[in-house]
């Protein structure tokens, strides 16, 4: 399998389940965005427990149920398109954490089909 290694930006949110932009989840507002601006591409996961700012713990264990648990939207790109995403981060984002680091990439692809 052929590989290709590069340098790229990660950009890495960190919010709550239940924080909304404009009536629809912040998470998909942010991927919705992402998706418009062109980028590589973003993923959602959803967390299974942890606290923030305000030291409640939010956890998926069906004790103590969260309607609000962590969730954290991931995107890789050039430095030049991460820096596009920062403004809207910026309007979006009420409560929350953002992170960006530069990451080595190695992406694997099929090798082209025999003919």
């Amino acid at each position: 399998m052929p590989k290709i290694t590069s340098m790229a930006t990660r950009l890495r949110i960190y919010v709550g389940e239940a924080d909304n932009c404009h009536g629809q989840p912040l998470y998909h507002a942010i991927v919705r965005k992402a998706k418009e601006l062109d980028m590589a591409g973003a993923s959602v996961f959803r967390g299974l427990e942890g606290y923030g700012a305000n030291s409640r713990i939010h956890t998926a264990r069906i004790v103590d149920l969260s309607a609000d648990l962590p969730v954290l939207i991931e995107i890789i790109d050039s430095e030049e398109y991460i820096a596009r995403m920062l403004p809207f981060l910026d309007e979006m984002v009420q409560e929350g954490m953002v992170t960006i680091d530069d990451i080595e990439v190695i992406k694997y692809g099929r090798k082209p089909p025999k003919r």
